[in-house]
């Protein structure tokens, strides 16, 4: 008898599913339908907007400078801008500098690695559903979890969240088979899921495993011998040598490498960053609630459909998920409240739950039953209230952007107030079709692809206010031999080293990103004023590019009266001698 017999037995998950179960898996939506949106959604478009600006810019040149770098130092210590950069670990930098290596530089090789993050993620909720013998409830999960319009913005962008993402359902997914199946494979692929995790993202991942793991648990087993049985069956050598053959090497050679590291990167990184004392900050500080509105932006449309489950309302399938939706819940619900503690808050952290809660809305549906008319009908309604008020809020309030940006001769302010009036009226319109179709839940479809291209027209149109792709292309054509400086912060236009494949000189650096590193690795790339002005007298070909909100402060130095201003592109001006 396995030591995971107790867990097993006082919560038995695995009962037979009702009569018209047969009828229920081969329903809407199809595996192959949910794998076709899932390429559409992650990749039509992939590479045509530029590389963004402060993060996805950041990544990117970390990931090129590893890979050009020929040297195994770098691979140990990521450096951005050739200075040493320790904020985050290097499994995201290594598979995108792979990426780089396999299909060159480029905008969606630099954004391939979140994109099959997010297909992984969509290949493990139908594998689990498949497991616990509700494949249709697996495929409805993956399909909101891929269409809600945050994870399809996140699944679409180098950041490091996705990754997260796909390796904390990889290992929390496995995890709570090896408790409920005992299967001693299934712990070593949580393990090693958790320390590709914690390569992805930092002690977060270790954190979070530990609090969903424990919780659920005791919630199933108790405060007896059965929760320290358990518990103790998650300690097995092989799976905690697995666990440690990942992570340790990493970790052991950049403390050998750099020795400030260990404080640099859990002590300042990890502790003071949830405690909002972290240097520099850099980072937002939001209210308890900050996230809550980011649930429903992270899957709209699907989280509406709560609304459907209310009332009172006999279960069509209860069979079999007593167990898997409270461990869904408690997946969904704690990250949600550790980030909502953390006094550093950011949009992205948030997709790391939203497979959990995908799948747990979707096992909740279909043991109501999809197609009744208050579950298939409600969101709908809702959906067209949401859109009626936001139209109206805009009208009434018509500074909804700050940006004076127009899209194809359209003002941003009036697009919203289209987009608004027709998720209204889209919404309405898939109520009164999921009532007379077969498929009904698919009619909602709809609402993620119009908000899909809208999000991406306004990208698209956003380019010189987000990249440095024109900047760059514009001095590579009209600046070639000049030597190319930057005024004071790099964050504000990170993509461009990237689009230049070299580093940049910075003036008067004020870039709370390179801040650690040149105190680590002093560079003759960052220069005083008083240097940059002996530069300029020098008689060197150089041009410098500055931000709109520096062009004071820069006109009131020496060296700009022998600059002149060449160009402006978009919020920045580029002067040449």
């Amino acid at each position: 008898m396995s030591e995971n017999t107790d867990c097993r037995q006082s919560c038995p998950e695995m009962r037979l599913l009702p009569p018209d179960s047969a009828r229920l898996d081969n329903a809407f939506p199809a595996r192959w339908l949910v794998w076709l949106v899932a390429l559409l959604f992650v990749f039509a478009g992939l590479g045509s907007p530029g590389i963004s600006d402060n993060n996805e810019g950041l990544y990117a040149e970390i990931s090129r400078e590893m890979l050009v770098s020929h040297d195994w130092r770098h691979w140990v210590i990521p450096h951005l801008n050739g200075l040493p950069y320790l904020e985050k670990p290097p499994l995201l930098y290594w598979l995108t500098a792979l990426s780089f290596s396999l299909f060159g530089l480029a905008e969606w090789s630099a954004r391939l690695v979140p994109a099959i993050s997010a297909l992984s993620c969509v290949a493990m909720m139908l594998r689990l559903g498949n497991a616990i013998q509700r494949p249709r409830a697996g495929r409805l999960g993956a399909f909101m979890f891929i269409t809600g319009l945050g994870v399809s913005i996140m699944s679409r962008l180098l950041m490091f969240d996705m990754l997260l993402a796909a390796c904390l359902t990889g290992a929390l997914f496995s995890g709570y088979r090896y408790l409920t199946e005992g299967n001693p494979a299934q712990l070593r692929w949580s393990m090693l899921w958790l320390g590709l995790g914690i390569l992805s993202k930092g002690l977060v991942a270790l954190l979070l495993y530990l609090l969903v793991v424990g919780v659920f648990l005791l919630s199933i087993a108790g405060l007896g011998s059965a929760l320290f049985r358990a518990a103790a069956g998650m300690l097995r050598p092989d799976a905690l040598a697995l666990l440690l053959a990942i992570v340790l090497p990493w970790h052991i050679a950049a403390s050998l490498a750099e020795p400030l590291f260990p404080w640099l990167y859990f002590v300042n990184e990890h502790v003071l960053r949830f405690l909002g004392k972290r240097e520099p900050h850099d980072y937002y500080n939001g209210p308890f609630w900050y996230y809550l509105p980011r649930v429903m932006l992270y899957l709209f449309p699907w989280p509406l459909f709560v609304l459907g489950l209310l009332g009172r309302q006999q279960p069509l399938l209860a069979a079999g998920t007593a167990t898997l939706r409270r461990f869904l819940f408690v997946a969904w619900l704690l990250p949600l409240l550790f980030f909502s503690l953390s006094q550093a808050k950011a949009n992205y952290y948030l997709v790391v739950v939203m497979p959990f809660a995908a799948l747990h809305l979707a096992i909740a549906l279909e043991n109501r039953g999809l197609q009744r008319p208050a579950v298939i009908s409600w969101p709908g309604y809702a959906i067209a209230v949401l859109g009626a008020a936001l139209c109206l809020a805009g009208w009434l309030r018509p500074a909804l952007t700050d940006k004076p940006l127009q899209i194809s001769d359209v003002s941003l302010h009036t697009l919203l107030l289209a987009v608004f009036a027709a998720i209204g009226l889209l919404g309405f319109l898939c109520s009164l079709l999921a009532r007379r179709l077969t498929a009904g839940m698919g009619a909602y479809l709809m609402l993620p692809m119009v908000l899909g291209a809208f999000t991406y027209s306004v990208v698209m149109a956003m380019q010189p206010l987000e990249t440095a792709k024109p900047l760059a292309q514009w001095l590579q054509r009209e600046a070639s031999g000049h030597e190319v400086y930057l005024y004071r912060n790099f964050e504000d236009i990170s993509s461009l080293p990237f689009y230049l494949e070299q580093p940049l000189h910075i003036v008067d650096s004020r870039s709370r990103d390179l801040l650690w590193g040149n105190r680590l690795k002093p560079s003759s790339l960052m220069c005083s004023d008083n240097e940059f002005n002996a530069i300029v007298q020098s008689r060197k070909k150089i041009a410098i590019i500055v931000m709109d909100r520096h062009l004071q402060a820069f006109r009131a130095r020496p060296y700009a009266a022998r600059l002149q201003e060449r160009k402006h592109i978009g919020r920045l001006t580029v002067f040449m001698d």
